[in-house]
């Protein structure tokens, strides 16, 4: 009942606010044709005010990653345009589909001589967190990776939108699909997990190795992950566990509305997850909100387009099938199953100790309040096979959860750390 009165809400408030950003657009416009004269007194105000009404809604399709060029020589930078000096053309592929995502290759234009020296560039593979929001969250990070590297990205789809025939997708699907996506892209992939999937992408690795698989990964770099939520235990993880795994079930899964292709399908609405996310510091949104209007009005167009941007993709929501979203509460942030070495995956109990093929490095932020410092660390004490020289971990002072992959210091100052892991033992 809940989605379906979600729905009915964005349904009666859709069209005011596409009347709203009509608005604000024939006003942003009419000022622009009265130039050299004064606009009327409360004409920006208006304006300002119909974008912020417009702004405050949610879509559900992905957006555009928005990645059609980059520069090799400043990892992260946007050139103006595919024939900007410097510049390389950026074009997506798909190289293998599930109902549930898709494996996304970023290709370089330059690809076959991108290398250092006629090698060709490492493969990285970045497995996205399935939360609540599209994988187009990591964007920058994307970006900044394709400056020297070969990048694909797991591209996860909207589960309201997955017909039932489809089948459940739960935590072990999620691990069996990230190893077939490492698989597809053949021996020697570098895989860089950001946040809540670093718990299957490890289990991922772990039971490549203990298969002998041909395309163990050549390095993991985990991100802000929760590979031990018993450490330093955050709000989100205090959430997690003051509540039994039926409470979850009963309160926040909830069944898609008709009108949507996966009808009838069990899901975590993203709506809830955002609201969730948002209600950790909801003031710190509600001055996002006064400063886009308080932006636009004072004529600060770059400001409030960067605010503007950051909100088109925040509030870009992605429902979650409702097996993954309960098993991961339950095993990843409640009974702690791979921290503990008993996470069973397909009948095949998990064994982090397996891997030894693989570099392991991992980043933490001094003042992420989502994943707190020492549970992504955490993984090197479970990885006992891989060799103390090929394990290394950073501290990133002065950031949160989101600027541990992007932003500036992701940019300057984490990347390259990640970048010389993966060129020292490409």
């Amino acid at each position: 009942m809940l989605y379906a009165a979600y729905q009915a809400l964005t349904d009666a408030i859709g069209p005011w606010q596409q009347a709203a950003a009509w608005t604000s657009r024939t006003l942003s416009r009419g000022a622009q044709q009265l130039h050299p004269w004064p606009a009327p007194p409360g004409w920006f105000d208006a304006a300002a005010a119909h974008e912020v009404f417009s702004r405050l809604r949610l879509t559900h399709r992905r957006p555009d990653y928005g990645i059609h060029a980059i520069d090799p020589a400043q990892p992260g930078a946007i050139p103006a345009s595919a024939d900007a000096p410097g510049a390389v053309a950026v074009t997506e592929h798909v190289i293998r589909r599930s109902a549930f995502g898709s494996l996304l290759h970023l290709r370089r234009a330059d690809l076959e001589r991108a290398g250092d020296g006629g090698k060709p560039l490492p493969r990285v593979l970045v497995v996205a967190p399935l939360s609540g929001h599209f994988a187009t969250l990591l964007t920058d990070t994307a970006r900044t990776l394709l400056a020297d590297h070969d990048v694909c990205i797991t591209d996860w789809h909207n589960a309201r939108d997955v017909p039932l025939s489809e089948g459940p997708f739960g935590l072990g699907e999620y691990v069996e699909t990230v190893i077939d996506f490492i698989a597809a892209m053949g021996p020697g992939v570098h895989v860089l997990a950001v946040c809540q999937p670093c718990v299957p992408v490890l289990a991922a690795a772990a039971l490549m190795a203990q298969r002998d698989h041909p395309a163990q990964p050549r390095s993991l770099t985990l991100m802000a992950g929760p590979i031990d939520t018993r450490i330093n235990p955050t709000q989100v993880n205090v959430l997690a566990t003051g509540k039994p795994i039926e409470w979850f079930a009963q309160n926040l899964v909830h069944p898609v509305p008709w009108r949507h292709a996966g009808a009838g399908r069990e899901v975590y609405p993203g709506f809830l997850q955002l609201t969730a996310f948002m209600s950790m510091n909801p003031q710190r949104h509600a001055d996002a909100f006064r400063k886009l209007y308080d932006d636009r009005r004072a004529g600060d167009h770059a400001a409030a387009d960067a605010t503007a941007h950051f909100y088109d993709e925040y509030f870009a929501v992605n429902d979650l099938p409702a097996e993954f979203y309960l098993e991961t509460v339950e095993q990843v942030f409640q009974t702690h199953l791979l921290a503990r070495g008993e996470l069973v995956v397909g009948g095949e109990r998990v064994d982090c100790g397996a891997i030894r093929r693989s570099a392991l490095f991992t980043v933490e932020g001094e003042r992420d309040d989502i994943c707190a410092i020492g549970q992504t660390v955490a993984a090197h004490d479970l990885c006992t096979g891989i060799k103390p020289w090929l394990k290394n971990h950073h501290v990133q002072l002065g950031v949160g959860h989101y600027g541990v992959f992007s932003g500036r210091r992701w940019r300057q100052q984490i990347y390259p750390r990640v970048r010389e892991m993966i060129h020292a033992v490409n």
